[in-house]
């Protein structure tokens, strides 16, 4: 038969007075209600100085401070944040000399490009699958295959090259083009490809070996940017696995070849949290003096206003 328990006696309970106490939640960082006419500068001051909100701050805080001190911000970025309208954006950061290199994967050209030539992008990957359609957009895959057998023959990264096309062949909407504006404007522009994962890569035009030799180029030339990365901020934006690999491997190369890259700022922005960016982005990277930040949301709503926050903190230093 079980021995029975009586009822802990609550008597000897030892208690603390709740002043003494430290607490997390301070009413002094509690969020401001919104008054009617109020500029961006009043909303993002009334946010809440706690969890995300404080992040927000911190990262637009370390972003506008890396640019007035003339260090590199990076911008890693998944095709998604061209799908969700978000180029005019990433180019006016570019403009303003705020991002001063970016990164993408291999689908990021893809959506770019046809943004550039018709003004549309992202087709309906589920209707055209049922009939093997999906991904057989001719102009597309012809005028990106130029470029990547381009970028073999000349020994152009394969942003650069395709950059370089969209200007040249004076696309309709080329002015809305990433790639074309960091050619513009000389800007590293350098993407990332893995065999097998783009529509372009199905079309018998493609070249796999100039494929290989432009992304690594691109890799190499991402690695010397990341070596430069001491004192400022990388993003990855919409990224689960690609870019935060590459960033983990570029960090590590930099450093082996004995660049100082200790104390820098990171930051992880997209709709889940997912273990790889987290890890690869975050944490490691950022373990011997540096600080990572995860911001969660929806690029459209989240990315927009973290750009609005650095606008206003650069255009308030420089009054």
């Amino acid at each position: 038969m079980d021995k029975p328990f009586k009822p802990i006696n609550l008597t000897a309970l030892k208690t603390y007075p709740l002043a003494s106490r430290k607490s997390k939640v301070d009413r002094a960082d509690f969020a401001h209600p919104w008054n009617p006419g109020g500029a961006l500068t009043d909303f993002l001051e009334r946010l809440p100085d706690i969890l995300a909100a404080r992040n927000l701050k911190a990262v637009a805080t370390a972003i506008a401070k890396a640019h007035r001190s003339g260090k590199n911000v990076i911008l890693g970025m998944g095709a998604h944040v061209i799908k969700v309208g978000l180029n005019p954006i990433v180019t006016d950061l570019m403009a303003r000399g705020v991002i001063t290199a970016l990164a993408m994967n291999g689908a990021g050209i893809i959506h770019d490009l046809e943004l550039a030539m018709i003004g549309r992008t992202s087709e309906d990957v589920l209707e055209g699958l049922g009939h093997g359609a999906f991904g057989m957009a001719k102009e597309t895959a012809d005028f990106l295959n130029r470029a990547i057998s381009k970028a073999g023959n000349e020994n152009l990264g394969l942003g650069q090259a395709v950059g370089r096309a969209i200007i040249k062949e004076n696309l309709p909407f080329g002015q809305d083009s990433i790639l074309a504006t960091a050619a513009r404007l000389q800007v590293p522009a350098t993407v990332h490809v893995a065999i097998g994962t783009d529509i372009i890569h199905i079309h018998p035009g493609f070249d796999p070996e100039a494929a290989g030799k432009a992304s690594h180029l691109d890799f190499r030339r991402f690695a010397s940017v990341v070596a430069a990365l001491e004192d400022g901020v990388y993003m990855n934006v919409g990224s689960a696995v690609i870019l935060p690999e590459v960033f983990l491997k570029a960090l590590t190369l930099a450093r082996n070849v004995g660049h100082k890259v200790e104390r820098f700022t990171t930051v992880n922005m997209d709709f889940i949290q997912h273990y790889r960016p987290t890890t690869n982005v975050v944490r490691r990277p950022t373990s011997m003096g540096g600080k990572g930040y995860t911001l969660i949301g929806h690029h459209e709503i989240m990315f927009p206003i973290l750009a609005a926050a650095v606008i206003e903190k650069i255009d308030r230093s420089a009054r």
